[in-house]
């Protein structure tokens, strides 16, 4: 740490809608180049105002963040990641200075920008454009269906601090703030000192664009010490980092005994597994070198999914260890990322240079045997440079090799005899991110598959078929979960709308339909609806008071509640001949009287479900051209009661979710579908999903 004259340097913090930066001589530690060791920023160290940054969060941000619905705010992500694409050859410039090469710089910047395309696009597709998400289905709690309970998530009170670790500066960023941008929730982003100035000039892409709404982002770049001293029970800590580090934030009196959320994203000793089957002319066994190398190289191996273990049977240690150091010496260059043909860059710090070196000497003295690669660089002075080392082991239980974790291009080769022993080699690891099987044998997969599940947050299971298509042993995709027990955080982040779910609170609501309908802001069966159709049934006749068959209202008219009933239809014997005889649907429960009959579910000849559905939509549809656009087709269809011939069918149709869309001129409605015989026995339920035009000016009118 050092003390300076000049502001100029420090890499800048976010808050309160604003740039800070400390006094001149304030007390900072030095950033600097991996290569060269240029000294090119300072982190400060004092002097930041974390509580005022706490409360605009909380304050202005959850504010700005509640004035939109989940759509809404998925659709500026979209923007957002469009922006930083345009943009982002300047934090590939930062990343090189910080021993990255340009397909580290994929990694890391592309990767995070994707997350934000990911995310925003399944929140459009698999959530409601509102501020409630309903979680699984209803529970009737009472015989009348006067009194029913529910789950739903809404965004946690507070604000979500987003701790991340020094070797994916944008990634690490984006793929926590995403997720909680799309819940409502604002984040105050805490990056670590190494590679806080691409943070930082990732912030300052953001702000720059005008798309976030105020206190919605913010940046503390330096000490933050006392960070979690501000938050209670309302707020929630995501981090990544050491294992170590993640105990000690455990410990803190607001995570412990205050009720903050804490999750916490470690490393871990992950492991790479060859099956026994492969031998050293099959496909596997060239991919599973392949994906060893990859994760040696890509970032330097300073990757939290990173392969450290790499278990196979007795026979390949040998022929595996050649392979990897035969790929590794043609496919590995290092040095300074911005000269032509390297391969690989530098270590993120000298500190991380010396962690690393540490690191194997001390798994050198446990029994590792160093069989490629070196700690030792020509010129050790000139950046923070290491080899890629390969250990030999001997003793494949040995602890410190299943504990010690050198976080840098180094990992260990081990034995094993059966596929058992693999699976127990790789649970000594005490819980890890992600572990790969390669293998062609089906049994092997799911033998070592199911005993290493418990263990781990992924697996990745590799063979022929897959090897040029998978995404990689380290690469965590934003559909699902990243993660693992143990040492490895017991945290989970990303997977798609679960990672925007974990920043929101699920809460049981009980009470009537109506009181469901009124806080989930979707209609519940047994709610107040609005009739139309056969007055027999409840139904207003079309035009009478203004009454619309609900086929025929736009969006800007149609209201969840609105319905309608048809009259009773009797179903003949010549109907159910007809439709067997067209679809060619001749099961014996509709063909055959005695066969039907001796069957215990139902009476005689019974009516296809499919025609029941069918008769269905002919009662429902209105006629004429009108603002729906089309039928995109059924959820949960259950045939409860058999309808037998001269039984009569009748539907209810009440329009139970609207969910307009924020970039066409329609929306999505779900219809609650019941059809009922003459006795108002329920025959089928279902929900239709329709598009409907989102303003009445928009309907074609009620004919052709």
């Amino acid at each position: 740490m050092t003390e300076t004259t000049t502001a100029a340097d420090f890499v800048p913090s976010f808050v309160r809608g604003d740039w800070w930066t400390p006094a001149p001589g304030a007390w900072a530690t030095p950033i600097r180049d991996t290569s060269t060791g240029e000294e090119i920023a300072l982190v400060p160290s004092e002097g930041l105002p974390i509580a005022a940054a706490v409360d605009h969060a909380r304050g202005a941000g959850r504010e700005r963040l509640g004035e939109l619905t989940i759509h809404q705010r998925a659709l500026r992500l979209k923007e957002l990641a469009l922006h930083l694409n345009e943009r982002k050859a300047e934090l590939y410039e930062l990343s090189q200075r910080n021993g990255a090469t340009k397909g580290d710089c994929f990694f890391d910047v592309d990767g995070g920008i994707g997350v934000l395309f990911t995310m925003s696009s399944k929140a459009r597709r698999e959530l409601p454009n509102s501020n409630v998400v309903i979680d699984g289905a209803l529970e009737p709690l009472s015989k009348d269906g006067s009194f029913s309970g529910e789950h739903i998530y809404t965004r946690i009170p507070g604000i979500a601090v987003e701790i991340n670790a020094f070797n994916f500066p944008v990634w690490g960023m984006l793929e926590k703030f995403a997720p909680a941008f799309i819940a409502g929730v604002p984040s105050i982003v805490k990056p670590a000192t190494p590679t806080s100035n691409i943070t930082a000039a990732c912030v300052r892409l953001i702000v720059e664009s005008g798309i976030l709404p105020d206190g919605a982002l913010q940046l503390i770049a330096g000490s933050a010490r006392d960070l979690l001293d501000h938050l209670d029970y309302r707020d929630m800590v995501a981090f990544t980092g050491s294992k170590r580090t993640a105990d000690a934030l455990r410990r803190h009196p607001n995570v412990q005994e205050g009720g903050v959320r804490f999750t916490a994203e470690a490393d871990s000793l992950n492991a790479a597994i060859l099956g026994p089957d492969v031998t050293t002319e099959a496909p596997e066994f060239a991919a599973f070198v392949r994906a060893v190398v990859t994760e040696m190289q890509v970032k330097a191996g300073q990757k939290c999914t990173a392969i450290r273990r790499v278990i196979v049977p007795h026979a390949l240690v040998e022929p595996v260890i050649e392979a990897v150091s035969a790929r590794l010496r043609e496919k590995v260059r290092v040095g300074d990322p911005r000269a032509e043909g390297i391969t690989m860059g530098a270590l993120a710090s000298f500190d991380q240079l010396a962690d690393v070196r540490a690191a194997v000497d001390s798994l050198v003295e446990a029994g590792g045997r160093v069989a490629y690669g070196s700690t030792d660089w020509p010129d050790a002075t000139a950046g923070a440079f290491i080899e890629p080392v390969v250990l030999r082991w001997d003793d494949n239980r040995a602890e410190a090799l299943h504990a010690t974790e050198a976080f840098g291009p180094v990992t260990s080769v081990l034995g094993y005899d059966t596929p058992q022993e693999a699976a127990e080699l790789a649970a000594l690891g005490a819980g890890s991110l992600v572990a790969t099987v390669c293998t062609f044998d089906m049994e092997v997969a799911g033998t070592i598959g199911r005993a290493i599940a418990g263990h781990h947050g992924r697996i990745h299971l590799l063979n022929r078929e897959n090897a040029r298509t998978s995404t990689g042993h380290g690469s965590p995709m934003p559909h699902l979960v990243h993660g693992g027990p143990g040492r490895a955080g017991g945290g989970e982040e990303l997977g798609g709308v679960r990672g925007i779910l974990h920043c929101m609170q699920r809460t049981a609501v009980q009470g009537t339909p109506d009181l469901l309908t009124a806080v989930t802001g979707v209609w519940h069966r047994g709610a107040a609806q609005r009739r139309v159709g056969a007055p027999e049934f409840g139904g207003a006749p079309e035009g009478e008071g203004g009454a619309a068959h609900p086929f025929r209202k736009a969006l800007d008219a149609l209201r969840i509640g609105d319905a309608f009933v048809s009259p009773l239809r009797r179903v003949r014997a010549e109907d159910i001949a007809e439709f067997a005889r067209t679809t060619g649907d001749v099961f014996y429960a509709h063909t055959e009287p005695a066969a039907a009959e001796a069957n215990p579910f139902f009476p005689g000849i019974v009516a296809h479900g499919y025609l029941l559905v069918s008769w269905a939509a002919g009662e429902f549809v209105a006629p004429g051209r009108s603002a729906v656009l089309a039928n995109y087709g059924l959820e949960h269809l259950r045939f409860l009661t058999p309808v037998a011939v001269d039984d009569s069918l009748r539907v209810e149709l009440t329009a139970k979710r609207i969910t307009p869309r924020e970039t066409d001129d329609y929306g999505e409605v779900v219809w609650d579908a019941v059809l009922y015989n003459q006795h108002d026995e329920m025959v089928a339920t279902y929900d239709v999903l329709t598009l409907v035009g989102k303003r009445e000016e928009q309907s074609l009118g009620g004919g052709e």
